[in-house]
Formats: C-alpha cells, structure tokens, sequence
C-alpha cells in the first residue's frame, strides 16, 4: 500500500470515527454538554501525552514550555488558543444533544471557504476561479439565510469564524503542532476537572445512567483517536487533497444529524444548496487541479 493510499484510508477513517462520535453522542444522556466537554479534555490530555512520548514529540511540549518561561505572556495567547478550541469541542458535543446538529455540519461545510478566503486577504495565498466561484456561491447561501431569518445560526458562525481565528492565531503564536494541542488541552484541564468532578458529586447524570462509569471514557478515547487519524493523514497527505478529504466529515455530520432525528426545513434549502453547490465547485475543481499537478510531476 503507497503512502498516498494510506493516508486517503488514514483521513476518511478519521471523518468516519467524528461521524461515529457525533451519532453516539446522544447516548450520553443525560450528561450535559459541558460534562462531555469535560470527558474529552480529560480523556485526550493523556492520549496526546502517550502519542508524544511515543514518537519522541515531546520536545515540542518542552519547547513552548521554555518560551513561555521566556516571555511569560505568550501563556495568555495559548490560554486564548486553548479556550477557542474548548469551544468547538464543546459544541461538537452540545449539538447533538440540543437538536442543532445540522447548523454546526453546516459551520464545517463552510470552514474551508472561509479558510480559502482569509488565506488570500491575511497571508496573499493565490485564488483560482473555482475558489472565487465557491467563494461566491457559500456568500449567495449565507445571505439568503440572513434575509430569510435575519441571521444565521450562532452554531454555524462559532464553528466557521471560531475556527478560523483559532487557526490564524496557532500560526501567528508559532503553536501550530501537536505540542501546541498538549498546551492548550493541558490549561483547559482543570476547568474540565471542576465540572466533570461537580457532576459526579452534585449531579444526577450517572446516577440515572450508570453506563456513562465506562461509555464517557471509551467516547473520549475513540474522539481522541479519530483526532490522532485526523493529523496523520495531515502528515500523510498533500494540503490539497487533504484539503478535498475535509469535507467527507460534515457530509457524514450531516448523516448522524437526520439519523438522530433532525431535519432540514423546506424554507432553509436554497441556502443549504447553494453552500453545497459551492463544495462541489472546490471539489471539482480541487480534483481537476490535483490531476494536473500529478500529470505536470516527473
């Protein structure tokens, strides 16, 4: 098996074990989304911990320690980092528990527009037509929802710009790797610690289902894999097909919400269309682009 077969298996098993946790969320009930928050963060800090130990990364960890001892303030900056990525975790976990999965499958559909748009204005990255055309069609679909309802969903919004400015800001922090991750999981342990640690003591969710003593932790386990998968195939894969495989996971996000019972309404279809037209304009055209390079390579 190549590497590039590798890592097309690597990152849709990746997309397919995100969908597997968002349908299996609703099985924690009645634990709250910010007690699955908690599991996450707790479950994860270890298993990136084991991960880095395992392939000598720890150097990382100690690298950003020893900056920070440094220039203390740059702990602020990964505190931000790090509550930036608290918040998409914990929505990842409240949606589907709240009945908003689709608006945040609808976020994930138009992160990579976003990304490609500030990627031009912020770091001078070239446009083709295709990403223009994508870019205006995404626009097309979010304003008739705006006109439509007068807004979008904070959950879309949280998930496309939240994400974005959490990205910007591990380049411009010089974060932007697994080590990074171990920081900003680390300063957000103890929070998570408190709440887990209140719902054990004052709550009632493990009292009404015992199994969450053992399916809390296994879920935190297996969104942790599913995202270790995510940042091999990263390493694994070029940035553009990477690129393309990213929208495997909210296609499969958008499964897992009808499958949990939500539905689209008839009157937001048009901007769900639109957006969707947009991917398959950058999936196209990222295709085709690929083939070109491939052909062009000796």
């Amino acid at each position: 098996m190549t590497g590039g077969t590798r890592g097309v298996l690597v990152s849709v098993g990746s997309s397919v074990c995100f969908g597997a946790v968002y349908f299996a969320t609703p099985m924690l009930a009645p634990l709250p989304g910010e007690s699955v928050w908690a599991v996450r963060v707790l479950v994860t800090l270890p298993f990136v911990t084991i991960v880095l130990l395992a392939t000598r990364g720890w150097g990382l960890v100690a690298t950003i320690g020893s900056r920070i001892a440094r220039r203390p303030l740059l702990l602020a900056g990964v505190a931000l980092s790090g509550a930036l990525l608290s918040a998409q975790l914990w929505l990842f976990g409240w949606a589907p528990l709240n009945g908003r999965g689709m608006p945040v499958a609808l976020g994930y559909f138009l992160l990579p527009l976003i990304l490609v748009i500030v990627g031009r204005f912020l770091y001078g990255d070239r446009m083709t037509w295709w990403q223009w055309a994508a870019a205006g069609l995404a626009a097309v679909g979010v304003g008739f929802e705006v006109v439509r309802v007068g807004s979008i969903g904070w959950e879309t919004v949280l998930v496309a710009l939240g994400y974005t400015v959490y990205f910007v800001l591990r380049r411009g922090l010089g974060i932007n790797h697994l080590g990074g991750m171990w920081w900003e999981i680390a300063v957000a342990a103890p929070v998570a610690a408190v709440l887990l640690g209140l719902e054990i003591g004052a709550g009632s969710a493990f009292s009404e289902n015992p199994a969450l003593w053992w399916s809390a932790p296994a879920f935190g386990l297996f969104a942790a894999l599913a995202l270790l998968l995510y940042l091999l195939a990263s390493k694994l894969l070029p940035l553009s097909l990477f690129g393309l495989l990213s929208y495997v996971e909210p296609a499969l996000l958008v499964v897992a919400a009808l499958l949990i019972g939500e539905r689209i309404a008839a009157a937001e279809l048009p901007a769900y269309l639109a957006i969707w037209a947009a991917v398959a304009v950058l999936l196209v055209g990222g295709a085709i682009e690929l083939l070109r390079s491939r052909r062009r390579s000796p």
